[in-house]
């Protein structure tokens, strides 16, 4: 995947992120609608109540609150993957022996490192156990089985060592829209780059 293309792609990313803006509409600011997705942040124009699978209707404020948290979740770890697509091809900071196409990369790891991999497992699992006391309710019954917590909102896990998170709630909900969008168009340019990488010349743009 040539370099300079994968490059274009993420710049292009700026044109897709929310400017904040000091209008307000009601209680819950410009950035949400209390009609859709339970006033969940995140519903801009053009596009504004975009589902148009219906995934959200009939749902209750649980399942949309869940939905909430598995999208914030997969929208982080392919802004980090997308970052690591991009640096590791040229430059990777932690095996100078990897090499080729980022597609490639766990393979050669997985071969020279095994080690690698059981450390990785062993911090993913500390963080989502984090997660997991953050954010789900002990199911000490069926009723609360696979169910947040009240009082939990959908992919604040309490990390914020530079205290970026903002007091105000209009400011949040726009720092929270822009996560959103960065990381819906993270995972779209993911799956580019996998049929890129899988099936070449399938993605015109690289």
């Amino acid at each position: 995947m040539p370099m300079w293309s994968s490059i274009a792609l993420v710049a292009s990313a700026s044109a897709f992120v929310p400017r904040p803006t000091t209008t307000t509409t009601g209680r819950l600011g410009a950035f949400s609608d209390p009609g859709f997705c339970d006033g969940l942040p995140g519903s801009l124009p053009p596009t504004g109540q975009w589902d148009p699978l219906g995934l959200t209707e009939g749902r209750s404020s649980g399942e949309i609150r869940r939905y909430r948290e598995a999208e914030t979740q997969h929208g982080r770890v392919a802004m980090l993957a997308v970052v690591g697509f991009l640096v590791a091809e040229s430059y990777h900071p932690l095996f100078a022996d990897v090499k080729g196409p980022a597609i490639d990369h766990l393979t050669q790891v997985r071969k020279e490192y095994p080690a690698f991999f059981e450390i990785g497992a062993l911090f993913i699992g500390v963080l989502e156990t984090n997660r997991a006391l953050q954010g789900w309710a002990f199911p000490d019954s069926r009723r609360v089985v696979n169910t947040l917590k009240d009082d939990y909102y959908p992919g604040d896990v309490g990390f914020d060592p530079l205290g970026l998170k903002p007091q105000d709630k209009d400011e949040f909900d726009a720092m929270v829209t822009r996560e959103l969008q960065n990381g819906r168009l993270a995972m779209i340019a993911m799956m580019g780059f996998f049929s890129e990488s899988l099936l070449p010349d399938s993605v015109p743009l690289l």
